[in-house]
């Protein structure tokens, strides 16, 4: 069974050991670069956090879906989704 994924206490406490500094810097640091990458994905841009990966907003066009539970075909508006492309460091480190 999979692991529970680190809640953001969790992770403040590790960066906070990492950087030799308080939880409170740590906590401010991650909301810091949290709003930055925020921004810049919502204002269409793209982040790349070097040996984790790129964070960017894709556009998808309109489309035909279909609602599962009653077999109804609507057309559905285009929109945005947030993506993230994995960096090969990360993934090798992953596997092996």
């Amino acid at each position: 069974m999979a692991n529970k994924p680190m809640t953001k206490t969790q992770l403040v406490a590790a960066l906070a050991e990492t950087m030799d500094s308080d939880k409170k810097t740590a906590s401010a640091a991650l909301d810091a670069i949290t709003d930055i990458i925020t921004k810049e994905v919502s204002g269409g841009g793209a982040v790349t956090l070097p040996g984790v990966g790129k964070i960017y907003c894709r556009e998808r066009p309109e489309r035909m879906v279909r609602n599962p539970a009653t077999g109804e075909q609507f057309k559905k508006e285009a929109d945005k989704v947030v993506k993230m492309t994995i960096a090969k460091a990360l993934k090798d480190s992953v596997n092996g």
